[in-house]
């Protein structure tokens, strides 16, 4: 089942609440050591989320032209208030062809097996003859291990419970959140699920090499719980 625009929202509202600002540096680096790498015009984030990564990539490396998309609406408003060029636009109704196509923090993970097959042909289908589509993964020690549990955290307006549990190989969390208007709160609750995908299942339904791939740590735990990964067309 497909994560609704409603929930996406949700983690929209929640995202500076989760640690994920705090622990994407490592992750990033990742990617910058690899695009520093190569040259490259034009490049696409594909699940731009608050538009982080793109503001950090073009300020970084000068990129001529950086796009995001994504399926939230608050997202893509947050990513254009950073002066990012977004669309709220799924990736396989794009016109235009990249040299290079990201999916960061989990994005593959938030697709289930069907549509993870169809986002990795129209992968193929948008990168340019040559390009690179660059993309991490949670492991299954990430899942099983680091993610699982109940989770409460607050700020002066916010009251956010996360509940996930991990079973044949799908994630599911379910995230209540009081926000505060006025003198009250107002709640809301919604289901994100993700799955679990292993590299050689990515490589071998993206049609594309695998010139790259390292063992991540976000978390300072015992093992990695991401994957990052170079695909080349």
């Amino acid at each position: 089942m497909a994560n609704s625009s409603d929930s996406l929202d949700l983690y929209a509202k929640v995202e500076d609440l989760l640690g994920v600002k705090e622990a994407a540096p490592v992750l990033y680096a990742h990617y910058l050591l690899f695009l520093n790498s190569i040259n490259f015009d034009i490049l696409l984030d594909v699940g731009c989320g608050s538009g982080d990564f793109l503001r950090q990539m073009q300020g970084a490396l000068g990129i001529p032209h950086v796009k995001g998309i994504d399926l939230s609406p608050v997202m893509v408003t947050q990513t254009k208030a950073q002066g990012i060029d977004a669309e709220c636009i799924d990736l396989c109704m794009l016109d235009n062809s990249y040299d290079v196509i990201t999916a960061v923090f989990d994005m593959l993970n938030y697709l289930d097996k069907a549509a993870l097959k169809n986002f990795l042909k129209c992968v193929y289908e948008h990168l340019n003859e040559g390009g690179y589509f660059l993309c991490d993964i949670n492991t299954l020690y990430g899942f099983e291990e680091v993610a699982v549990g109940s989770f409460i955290v607050d700020d002066e307006r916010r009251f956010l419970t996360i509940d996930s549990e991990f079973d044949e190989g799908r994630y599911t969390s379910d995230f209540t959140l009081f926000e505060k208007e006025g003198e009250c709160f107002r709640k809301y609750q919604e289901t994100i699920r993700q799955y679990y995908h292993t590299l050689e299942e990515i490589v071998a339904l993206s049609s594309l090499e695998l010139v790259q791939y390292d063992e991540v740590v976000l978390y300072e735990m015992e093992q990695a719980d991401k994957i990052f990964m170079v695909l080349k067309k």
